[in-house]
């Protein structure tokens, strides 16, 4: 079914990755880094379905093609731990196909991020097997562009300046404004054994010394206040629920598919449940299956099943010792077992229903579930090979120009590997409302305990099927008892009695299930009692029938209507 999982990432020199590395991964594409000599080659990896580039239109169009556009992100960055691309790693709704997600994606891209000046790099993954896991990257410029097609700053040098005892914060082009109205930029002076900012001014009348060349400045800057609206949590937000809205839609063009997907947590959305699935979107799943969510749950209900087995038992006791030749009691008699064949056949349905959902939402989840744990080994191992690649590095000397430049293609590959890894296993963590590793032990355990509760159901059928066929043969002795007695009056007399016990057997199942009680599996339950006991519509007896037609031979006929002189 259709999930919802938007993951943000900033691709970072600080974390050891590089947009152009990143970008021939995403489409499986080889790229050559002008910024670390690194050719990366990811032309063998498999699951790539679609690639694309988009672009406003103040962009160079020599970007549309990619090892050009993130080789000049990586030549405009210049810092060792630069944030050179921002990553969004959107799942797809499986309900969809390739075109369909073609088409979700260049509207979302379009009306999102190249409209705001963004250049975009997106690729559609489908790892094997096919439709396992489809989800997107798409890779996003952070620097705005100028209209020029140049790149804009991401911060600007801020400077704090003072006048009249007021302090404020000034750009290279504010300040030469602002030095026209009198204000002055700070620089440390020593003041005996310490160093005091202070405008040139007033340091000259005290006849202080500078102590350098640096004027007082904010710590970061001035940023873009694009890239601020860019990278606030509140545009964030914005897009989260942008995914989900045009994914909605889409997917709405089918009037065959009722999927859609949520960006609120379950706490924006007014419900109760940890967003996990061991309490959350398990124990309901259970609950809509009509069964109980764990196992204590469990045992108390067969607890319930056998005490009603008892009782079931002592009633059929009881009407063994009473019944007599009489018809009233015979009656009595077969329609008491008839009753209580119907209740369990209602529970016997009832059990059956909830194991083939149960059988249904394991066979489901335990693919999953077992590629999480893969998931998990794979991202040790790679992560453990990594730590030995730059180890071995490290220690190689660095007159080994190829050897490094190897050992950098090969950890630059592995962070790239790491990095899908990641964002499956965040995916997979989604579907299965798990926050986290513990979550999905939790998860995991509760999956176990499903075998446990199929084997107890199990158990309460074939209980109840073997009281139904004891119940079954009392009914066909009981019956046999009968051969001497008026049929027709043994009917009428059966009949009056069944609508009160058909109500009874719906009553002690309502006391059972609740508000989870299902009148069409109490009709289907009826129907099938019917079938076993090869009940067919008898025709009424004599008496009946004269009780039936005597209300019709009261009733008045309607007058005879005269004719009218026009009809005459």
């Amino acid at each position: 079914m259709a999930i919802y999982h938007l993951e943000a990432k900033v691709i970072s020199r600080g974390a050891g990755r590089s947009a152009v590395a990143a970008s021939a991964y995403l489409s499986c594409s080889q790229i050559y880094n002008d910024y670390d000599g690194i050719q990366h080659d990811y032309t063998r990896k498999r699951g790539l379905v679609w690639q694309e580039v988009f672009l406003p239109p103040i962009a160079p169009a020599a970007w549309s093609d990619r090892s050009i556009l993130w080789n000049a992100v990586e030549e405009n960055e210049k810092t060792k731990d630069s944030r050179l691309a921002r990553e969004f790693v959107v799942a797809l709704p499986i309900e969809l196909g390739k075109t369909d997600w073609q088409s979700l994606l260049t509207e979302f891209i379009q009306d999102n991020f190249v409209a705001e000046g963004m250049c975009a790099d997106v690729a559609i993954h489908d790892p094997y097997p096919p439709g396992h896991n489809p989800h997107a990257h798409i890779m996003l410029t952070i620097r705005p562009l100028q209209e020029n097609g140049k790149w804009q700053h991401k911060t600007e040098k801020e400077y704090l300046c003072v006048r009249d005892g007021a302090e404020w914060g000034f750009t290279s082009a504010e300040y030469k404004i602002a030095q026209a109205e009198g204000w002055e930029k700070q620089y440390q002076y020593l003041v005996g054994e310490r160093k005091v900012y202070m405008a040139p001014s007033e340091a000259e009348k005290q006849g202080y010394e500078r102590a350098n060349k640096y004027p007082k400045s904010t710590k970061y800057g001035r940023q873009n206040p694009i890239s601020q609206r860019w990278n606030s949590d509140e545009q964030l937000l914005i897009w989260r629920e942008k995914w989900a809205t045009v994914t909605n839609r889409h997917l709405a063009q089918y009037p065959e598919i009722d999927a859609r997907i949520d960006h609120r947590s379950h706490a924006a959305r007014g419900l109760d449940e940890l967003p996990t699935i061991h309490e959350g979107y398990h124990a309901r799943k259970l609950e809509a299956m009509g069964i109980v969510s764990d196992r204590c749950e469990i045992n108390r209900q067969i607890k319930a099943d056998n005490a009603l087995l008892r009782e079931l038992k002592a009633k059929v006791k009881k009407l063994a010792a009473a019944v007599k030749t009489s018809i009233p009691e015979l009656a009595n008699a077969l329609e008491s077992l008839r009753e209580n064949m119907i209740v369990l056949m209602y529970r016997i349905s009832h059990i059956r229903i909830s194991k083939q959902k149960i059988s249904d939402y394991v066979d489901a989840v335990k693919p999953v579930v077992e590629r999480y744990t893969e998931i998990k080994q794979e991202i040790k191992e790679k992560n453990t090979e990594r730590k030995q690649l730059r180890a071995e590095q490290d220690s190689l000397p660095f007159i080994h120009v190829i050897k490094h430049q190897k050992l950098s293609e090969q950890v630059a590959t592995l962070t790239e590997d790491l990095e899908e890894l990641k964002s499956e296993k965040s995916m997979l963590l989604n579907s299965m409302e798990c926050a986290d590793d513990a979550a999905f032990s939790k998860f995991k355990k509760e999956v176990k305990n499903l075998d446990t509760q199929m084997d107890a159901l199990e158990q309460a059928e074939n209980k109840f099927t073997a009281e139904l066929d004891r119940t079954l043969e009392r009914y066909r002795d009981l019956e046999k008892t009968v051969a001497d007695v008026d049929a027709g009056e043994l009917t009428d007399t059966r009949m009056e009695l069944r609508t009160g016990k058909e109500q009874s057997a719906a009553s002690q199942l309502q006391k059972i299930y609740g508000v989870k009680y299902d009148y069409d599996m109490m009709r289907q339950s009826k129907l099938e009692v019917k079938k076993m006991l090869g009940e067919v519509t008898r025709k009424p007896s004599i008496t009946q029938m004269l009780q039936r037609k005597e209300p019709e031979s009261q009733m008045q006929k309607p007058p005879k209507r005269k004719q009218k002189d026009y009809e005459r």
